[in-house]
Parts: structure tokens; C-alpha cells; sequence
């Protein structure tokens, strides 16, 4: 399988979807957005295409940051969609998959960084993806915004700081505002570049400690996205 990531600075990452692609050997490829890399003009080349987060928001021009085309990424979204391609979104990737579907992205109840615990709703129990995450699984959490809703999509999961956690779009499309591919050096990664955005949120109920986030065993969670991805794939 070929698959195609967008990173959208050079502080995100990954995380655990590398390894797991790799170790299913398939085919990766890569556009760095803070390089100046323009993502593929269409979806001929991939067959599964994962967009990460980032601190931009779907709505941010390109007088705001000139490296990041919302409207490019989200004509390569709705194009992979259409080709019936695989599509997974993660925080602003998620918001992105929304928004190339006509659904606006939303601000979150409540802004949260580090681990919480996320409940799966009916659907999400009973989804054949995701019945393997039980009734509740503690994930990463790195936002303030979430996805919009179309009329058909479906919640998967929610969490008490907010009610769109996971999400499905489409029968190979789903967008997840939780990071649950954050690893142990992921988040180092943001800790480093967040240090004013972590002081002004010191305080707030679904913030963690520095020193909670780099304590934290993230490798639960990444069986599970693994076992979620390996269904996907199937």
C-alpha cells in the first residue's frame, strides 16, 4: 500500500503511524508543508493519504502563513474522497477533512494538551474498527478547535472537554482530534515549541503538567490506533 503524509511543521510528527507503516511494509511518502512542499496535485499516487495537525486553522490564509494552502489540501482531500482512497485526519487534519466536505470547523468547549481519557459513543462500541477500544481508552490531546459535522457524519468518540474526539466522514474516512500517534519524543517535540502556549494555559481543567505529559506511557493507545489501522488496511 502506498501511503502519502502531510507533516505541517517540522515540530509535528508522525509518531506512531510511521512505524506501524513501515513494519506492514508499505510504501511511504511525504509533504513537509513548513519545507515549502505543495501536496500532490491529485491522489493518482497514493492510496491512503493521513493529514496531521498543526497550529494552523482551516480558515488560515496564506498571507497568515504562507507555507500552509488550506485550499489546496483540502481539494487533494475531497479528490482522494472521490477516488475512494483512504483518508484519515488528525486534529487540524480532521477539521481539514471537514471542511472539504462542507462542514465548518468548530471551537472546542474546552481547550486541551495531554492525556485524557476519551468515551466511545454507541457507534463507536459497535463499530467494527473500533470495538476493540472498549467503552473508554485515555489518548493524547494537543487542540482548542475540532471538526465540523456534515449531516451524514457519525461520532465515534467524545471526551469531556469535547464532544467530537473521533469521527466518522465516509465508509474510508475518518477524522480523529486526539493524537493518538503521539509517542514519548512526539510530544518532547511540542513541549519544546509550546513553552508560551503552555504558560497561558496553565490553570485550565484539561491541561497537563510538562511533567505528566513526559511521564506518560503512550504505547496502550498506540496498539490501539495500530489495531485500528490494520483493520482499516485490511
Amino acid at each position: 500500500m502506498r501511503v502519502h503524509f502531510v507533516i505541517h511543521e517540522s515540530f509535528e510528527s508522525a509518531g506512531a503511524y510511521l512505524p506501524w507503516a513501515r513494519t506492514r511494509g508499505h510504501e511511504v511518502s511525504w509533504t513537509r508543508v513548513y519545507e515549502n512542499e505543495g501536496v500532490p496535485v491529485n491522489a493518482d499516487g497514493f492510496d491512503m493519504l493521513v493529514v496531521f495537525g498543526g497550529p494552523q486553522s482551516p480558515r488560515t490564509t496564506l498571507t497568515e502563513c504562507p507555507y500552509f494552502d488550506s485550499l489546496a489540501e483540502q481539494k487533494l482531500i475531497r479528490q482522494a474522497i472521490d477516488a475512494g482512497r483512504i483518508v484519515v485526519g488528525i486534529c487540524l487534519g480532521s477539521q481539514l477533512i471537514g471542511e472539504a466536505l462542507g462542514a465548518s470547523v468548530g471551537q472546542s468547549p474546552e481547550k486541551e494538551i495531554g492525556h485524557f481519557p476519551i468515551t466511545l459513543t454507541s457507534a463507536g462500541q459497535q463499530h467494527p474498527l473500533f470495538n476493540h477500544f472498549g467503552s473508554c481508552l485515555t489518548v493524547g490531546h494537543w487542540h482548542n478547535d475540532m471538526p465540523g459535522l456534515t449531516a451524514d457524519t457519525v461520532i465515534l468518540a467524545e471526551s469531556a472537554g469535547c464532544p467530537r474526539q473521533i469521527v466518522q466522514y465516509r465508509d474510508k474516512v475518518y477524522g480523529f482530534q486526539c493524537h493518538m500517534e503521539f509517542t514519548a519524543e512526539a510530544v518532547e517535540g511540542l513541549i519544546q515549541h509550546s513553552e508560551q502556549e503552555l504558560a497561558e494555559a496553565k490553570g485550565k481543567p484539561f491541561i497537563r503538567s510538562v511533567a505528566e505529559m513526559r511521564a506518560h506511557d503512550y504505547r496502550e493507545m498506540n496498539q490501539k490506533l495500530w489495531e485500528f489501522l490494520d483493520k482499516l488496511t485490511q
